[in-house]
Formats: C-alpha cells, sequence, structure tokens
C-alpha cells in the first residue's frame, strides 16, 4: 500500500513536471514572437509607423504573458468552403477570404468558437501555404486594445486540433496609421470575454 502511494506521488510529480516544462516552452515561444513584432516595427523597411512615430518608438505595449491563454482548441474543417467578402477600414476596399472552419475551445470554463480563414487564391509565398487568419473582438476593445479587434496567425493543422496562443495577438496596421485597409472581425467572431493577453492600444 505504501509502495502504490509512493508510486502515485511519483507519476503525479512526473506529470506536473512535464506539464510545467511544457508550458515554459510555449511562453517562451510567445515571448520570441513578442520581440520579433517589436523588431519588425523597428524596421524602417517593414513598420507600419510614420517616421515621426517610429523616431520615438520604443516597443509595443504588450499584457504580460499569461499560460492561460494558450488554449488547445479542436477544429471543425468546413465541409463546403464558401468565399467570403470582408469589408475593410476603406469603405471602397474588400477582401475575399474562405471560410476554412471553426476552433472550438474553453477559456475560464466557458466555450467559444472563433472562425479560421484562408485567403483566396492563397499566397504566393509559399512560406504562407498553410495559412490561416483570425481576425476576433473581444470585450476589451476600444479600452485596453484596439477598438475594431485584433489577429491572429496560425497554421493549417495536421489533424483535428491547434494552439490558440491570445499572447500573439496583434492589432491591424489600421491601428497605425490610415492609409492601411485592414480586415474588420465579423460578427462570429465576437468573443464575449475580456482576452487581456497580447498587443494593447497604440496611444
Amino acid at each position: 500500500m505504501i509502495m502504490n502511494i509512493k508510486n502515485m506521488l511519483l507519476i503525479t510529480l512526473f506529470f506536473l513536471t512535464t506539464s510545467c516544462a511544457q508550458k515554459e516552452r510555449l511562453l517562451e515561444k510567445s515571448k520570441e514572437a513578442q520581440e520579433e513584432l517589436n523588431k519588425e516595427f523597428k524596421d524602417s523597411s517593414t513598420t507600419p509607423l510614420s517616421d515621426k512615430d517610429l523616431n520615438n518608438f520604443e516597443g509595443l505595449d504588450f499584457y504580460p504573458l499569461d499560460d492561460g491563454y494558450i488554449i488547445e482548441a479542436t477544429v471543425e474543417k468546413s465541409t463546403d468552403p464558401s468565399s467570403i467578402s470582408f469589408p475593410t477600414s476603406d469603405p471602397e476596399v474588400n477582401k475575399v477570404y474562405i471560410k476554412y472552419g471553426e476552433a472550438h475551445f474553453k477559456l475560464e470554463g466557458k466555450e467559444y468558437s472563433l472562425n479560421l480563414y484562408e485567403p483566396e487564391g492563397g499566397y504566393d509565398d509559399p512560406d504562407y501555404k498553410d495559412y490561416l487568419f483570425v481576425p476576433f473582438t473581444d470585450l476589451t476593445n476600444g479600452d485596453e486594445t484596439y477598438g475594431a479587434g485584433r489577429y491572429l496567425d496560425l497554421k493549417k493543422p495536421e489533424g483535428n486540433s491547434l494552439t490558440l496562443d491570445f499572447n500573439q495577438a496583434y492589432n491591424p496596421y489600421c491601428a497605425y496609421a490610415s492609409e492601411y485597409s485592414c480586415p474588420i472581425p465579423p460578427k462570429e467572431n465576437m468573443l464575449e470575454t475580456n482576452i487581456k493577453a497580447g498587443v494593447k492600444n497604440y496611444l
């Protein structure tokens, strides 16, 4: 009996240690993604910032990294993908995407879903052949985060699950300059909760 309890404690300790190590790896990836985004903004050849804003730019304002916002979602792939025209911040410009499927997940005990999109026609760049676009809004918009919502970039999963890392949520370029045409998140991707992760509003 004592040996069984000891074995159970060792097994529990093993899984706790493994879980902690995995979370640390995921958070490190989140940190690297945020650092890469800052690097892009500081580079005059890739930044959406004006020359004036770039001169004063020290870094984007992020929420603290939080592994609670790294979530495994179940993917329900569309059986009959159809083209969807997205309005953008420019009333004269629409952008067309195809609904790839839906990601279903739980956050703080509640169930949510997000539509996953891929650009119609794809991209010429082979690095983006598996790219999925996830525009979303949440209850922080207009207060702590950009009013029109934020985006996530994902890759098509090999199976029926993928990882949503809201620490990597970023603003559309329209948050920084008016000359961009940014897709407006559809009402289906409104999350009725506060997503306190990723990039905050740019002031």
